[in-house]
């Protein structure tokens, strides 16, 4: 194992771990969690946007050939994304009319639920490997971003597994169990990074998916809340996000 393999194994298992952030939902008041977070979910707009244009596209383009190679990949990262929100969305809506007619107390949402994370973690894993094969830099830039993204991701997984009838405790275990999947990806990409072409592909395909997540989904959060002095924040937020991986280009 050399060292950017060491570095991969050593972040997706930091990342897995931001699933034990309910713990911190434990002791927080749900209006305190539902003020602060869109200062999270806009860091997390400038790093995954930050990433996708100073570490992950630049990287790509320098090692995949021809013109159209880069942007395939990025599109096909954008309509993967795009086909499992939409998979995950409507599995969501059908799990919650069934439980009208169910008496259990689990209600069939929070597997979907744990479902949904496991494969977002699955692919967060394959994304980090691969960052990490690219180089060590992008490999940080990425698991940064990454991070950043997961932290009011999982506090949200949490409370919707809360919502669905799981105690606290049972659901932190299974949130982390979830999160545990990245690893697997991870691997993967070592098994097979010997591939030609592949870790560049992987790079193009990463960055059309943060471009997906950060577009379609943490921006339209941020829309909902027009009041002056949050929007201010969320654009200084979102530049200091920037700003960390423009701050990363100097351990390049």
């Amino acid at each position: 194992m050399d060292i950017a393999q060491l570095y991969a194994l050593i972040s997706v298992i930091a990342v897995s771990l931001i699933s034990l952030i309910g713990i911190i939902g434990l002791s927080m008041r749900e209006s305190f969690l539902r003020k602060n977070l869109f200062l999270l979910v806009s860091l997390a707009v400038g790093a995954l946007f930050g990433d996708v244009f100073i570490h992950l596209l630049p990287h790509a383009h320098e090692e995949l050939p021809g013109k159209v190679a880069v942007p395939f990949f990025v599109l096909l990262g954008i309509v993967i994304f795009f086909v499992l929100e939409k998979f995950l969305r409507w599995q969501h809506v059908h799990g919650v009319h069934e439980t009208d007619d169910q008496a259990d107390t689990t209600k069939p949402v929070g597997p979907l639920v744990l479902i949904g994370d496991a494969v977002h973690n699955f692919i967060d894993g394959i994304i980090i490997g691969g960052s990490f094969l690219v180089n060590i830099e992008v490999g940080f830039a990425t698991t940064l971003a990454i991070a950043l993204h997961e932290i009011p991701q999982e506090i949200g997984d949490f409370a919707l597994l809360i919502h669905a009838g799981y105690s606290k405790r049972r659901a932190l275990l299974l949130n982390f169990l979830s999160g545990l999947i990245a690893i697997i990806g991870t691997v993967g990409v070592f098994v097979f990074a010997s591939v030609e072409g592949i870790i560049p592909a992987l790079a193009a395909l990463a960055a059309g998916g943060f471009i997906y997540i950060a577009g379609s989904d943490l921006v339209p959060e941020l829309h909902k809340n027009g009041k002056v002095g949050q929007s201010f924040q969320q654009l200084v937020a979102i530049l200091v996000g920037i700003g960390i991986m423009f701050a990363l280009l100097l351990f390049e």
